[in-house]
């Protein structure tokens, strides 16, 4: 088990950013994790692919709980989230999360969306809540769209300036869940674009992707998930182009070249027995 001193501190630098052990989800009889054991290094990205159902956005809700585990741990910088006496309010605020949908308020600014959590989470007063917002739309470029509505920009503005309202609460860790997968195929670059920035600037990173180039050209290792488990993970170029699991083959083989995939043979018309009529319109 990690170690750490009486408040949740790490015990030395070395130690992985996230570290998740032994960790079990179940949603009634619906086991989806089952056993998971991962490390995301400081300053690593680690982009987590796989069918759909395998169980890979609800092991990023573990990290900062928005889902709780039925068992095993989650440590974040040295703390246990799982800890039943950790102070998770806190525990969140080194974690911010970029979901699918954009969940911005309608009725407030571009500025305005990123202040409010600020000054109500943080505490930061209105000067410094304007200043932090100002350098995060310029970090993901949008900084002549801080007086914007959001139903005045496009879906991968709304998506960009998401990540810049999580960016402003100054977390240690961003988690990314599918953040392109309701843009429009023109818009994901300019979202990938700016993950690549943050990836540059040694942000450590967990996102689950169903963009694999992304994920072979940004992402220091990648995880692949199926039926709640880790089958494969390395790094990125060779899960991605040569991995080792018939699995992870066929999942690829399925993703990069779709049309390959053959499509089910369709069974075979039924004969009527003798001196039985076929049903109305021949079809049985």
């Amino acid at each position: 088990m990690p170690q750490t001193t009486g408040t949740g501190d790490t015990m030395g630098s070395d130690r992985p950013e996230i570290e998740i052990r032994g960790l079990h989800k179940s949603f009634g009889d619906n086991h989806v994790l089952r056993g998971i054991d991962l490390d995301v290094g400081r300053g690593e990205v680690v982009c987590v692919i796989g069918p759909s159902g395998s169980g890979k956005s609800t092991l990023l809700r573990c990290v900062n709980l928005l889902e709780e585990p039925t068992s095993g741990q989650v440590f974040v910088g040295g703390t246990e989230l799982t800890d039943p006496d950790v102070d998770i309010d806190a525990a969140r605020r080194r974690i911010g999360m970029v979901f699918q949908q954009f969940n911005l308020f309608p009725h407030i600014t571009v500025t305005g969306n990123l202040t409010l959590p600020q000054r109500r989470v943080l505490g930061t007063d209105k000067e410094r809540a304007a200043a932090v917002a100002r350098e995060n739309l310029d970090r993901v470029g949008l900084a002549a769209k801080a007086d914007a509505y959001p139903a005045q920009l496009s879906g991968g503005q709304q998506q960009r300036v998401a990540i810049a309202r999580a960016l402003s609460m100054g977390p240690d860790v961003m988690l990314f869940d599918e953040p392109t997968s309701a843009l429009d195929p023109e818009l994901v670059g300019e979202v990938l674009s700016v993950m690549r920035v943050l990836a540059g600037e040694g942000m450590t990173m967990m996102v689950v992707t169903h963009e694999m180039s992304f994920a072979r050209e940004v992402a220091d290792r990648v995880v692949f998930m199926d039926g709640g488990v880790i089958v494969e993970q390395g790094p990125a170029e060779q899960v991605v182009t040569r991995p080792r699991h018939e699995r992870t083959r066929n999942f690829l083989d399925r993703v990069l070249d779709p049309a390959a995939v053959e499509a089910p043979a369709e069974a075979p018309a039924e004969t009527p027995a003798d001196g039985e009529a076929p049903p109305a319109g021949g079809q049985r």
